[in-house]
């Protein structure tokens, strides 16, 4: 029964390597170990499906707009006062909109989205592990083998210290590729749940194990987005299963976490008998009280602003945030701890709302298909609804953080957008305007 079991969940190890999404698969699972083959692998697959692929990629209104977007960013690094800056800049975006254009193709069925979520949940086991090794048993290590084929770098207590990295390169990136691979694993949990497939068979048994692995690693990579997002899609799920008694539990946890940090004086002392200052102190920034004005996201967000408003049109150019910056605060800081307004102040804003036209796009898309039973049976629409939901997150951790500057967390964000249109396209193609027939 062991062996049956894994079989039938695991079957996609057993992929047949012919199949291009099989390529995808392995190096999906090979990513948060292997950065570099990993890339090798997923261009190999974009490059494979846009030769076969051309003429269908080619016709979709969503691709055309893609393509747009390319052509104002490359004239925004020609107007760009750091041209060699900006242009390089452009590699992390333009690559992964081929990316997003070949798996959108490739991508197509509800079993696809499911084999990928597996995929990702699996591969973050030895990630989480990793971290937690770091902080707690203060792993370190700086391996190199072959070059950077496999180039690990662990640093003891974490990046920055007493904040679980991994093999990423800070706290706050690990903390957003684990809540996107925590809202894919509940999902997968939940619809096994549902579908009562052995509460004690070894898939179900290894979700839960995955899930709470990767929850502590997530609260001990100490970062509030990372918790804020968790606890959103905690709250999600119990609304969209209906189980209103766990949305209460939910609520009164964290409204007690927040009166312990932010309530007037004789209140929050109260709360604080119960909440651990590990949550209370992080949220207030009292654990950190002596933090520069200029490190803060108020601050960051004030200026970033105002060099979209004296740039409105090209932007400053990619990564040129960060030297304007120094210059003007005497802090090195790498962006301003907000995609979209980075991205309107390097590129201007018809490129930053063009970017955000398209993001929206694809979100409504994806709800109003969601909302319309005819076009997916039951059992795929909690796969679905997952997808959505670490889209939302992938947006939301945007708007305190930039994910763009992690090639793995980067391609990963850009695959489950590839998911969510590509199912949209082939289960309702009217709303994308499909050109090309089925």
């Amino acid at each position: 029964m062991l062996g049956a079991s894994l079989n039938k969940v695991f079957d996609y190890f057993k992929a047949r390597w012919q199949s291009s999404w099989n390529y995808s698969l392995w190096a999906l699972l090979i990513f948060p170990l292997s950065p570099l083959l990993g890339a090798v692998t997923i261009g190999f697959v974009a490059l494979i499906t846009w030769l076969k692929q051309y003429r269908k990629i080619s016709r979709r209104p969503l691709n055309w707009g893609f393509a747009l977007l390319s052509v104002l960013l490359i004239v925004s690094a020609a107007f760009a006062q750091d041209k060699t800056a900006a242009f390089l800049g452009l590699f992390n975006l333009l690559p992964f909109f081929l990316l997003f254009a070949a798996h959108s193709t490739l991508i197509q069925t509800f079993a696809q989205l499911r084999q990928m979520a597996w995929i990702l949940v699996i591969g973050s086991m030895p990630v989480a592990i990793i971290g937690l090794g770091q902080l707690f048993l203060g792993w370190s290590l700086k391996l190199e083998i072959l070059w950077i084929v496999f180039a690990w770098t662990i640093r003891p207590g974490g990046n920055p210290p007493g904040r679980i990295a991994s093999l990423f390169l800070h706290a706050n990136t690990f903390a957003a590729y684990l809540a996107i691979i925590f809202i894919l694993g509940l999902g997968l949990w939940l619809e096994q749940w549902r579908l009562g497939i052995g509460k004690n068979s070894v898939p179900f048994l290894f979700l839960t194990v995955a899930m709470i692995t990767n929850f502590i690693a997530l609260i001990f990579t100490n970062s509030r987005n990372g918790w804020a997002i968790a606890i959103l899609a905690c709250l999600a799920y119990a609304l969209y299963q209906g189980w209103r008694i766990l949305v209460g539990a939910v609520a009164a946890i964290v409204s007690s976490v927040l009166l312990a940090a932010f309530a007037p004086s004789l209140v929050a002392q109260f709360f604080r008998q119960y909440v651990p200052a590990f949550f209370w102190a992080r949220l207030n920034d009292d654990m950190y009280p002596d933090r520069p004005v200029a490190l803060m996201r108020k601050t960051q967000w004030e200026f970033a602003w105002s060099l979209a408003q004296e740039h409105p049109l090209t932007g400053w150019g990619l990564r040129s945030f960060s030297g304007l910056y120094k210059a003007q605060m005497q802090i090195p800081l790498g962006h301003p701890h907000n995609l979209f307004l980075m991205l309107s102040a390097e590129t201007g804003f018809p490129s930053a709302f063009l970017f955000c036209g398209l993001l929206a796009w694809i979100l409504i898309t994806g709800v109003q298909l969601l909302r319309k039973s005819k076009y997916i049976n039951t059992e795929d629409r909690l796969i679905f609804f997952s997808y959505l939901l670490a889209f939302m997150a992938w947006v939301l951790f945007n708007t305190v953080d930039v994910t763009l500057f992690d090639f793995r967390l980067n391609a990963l964000s850009w695959l489950i957008l590839a998911g969510i249109c590509g199912v949209v396209h082939q289960y309702d193609p009217i709303r994308l305007g499909r050109l090309d027939p089925p």
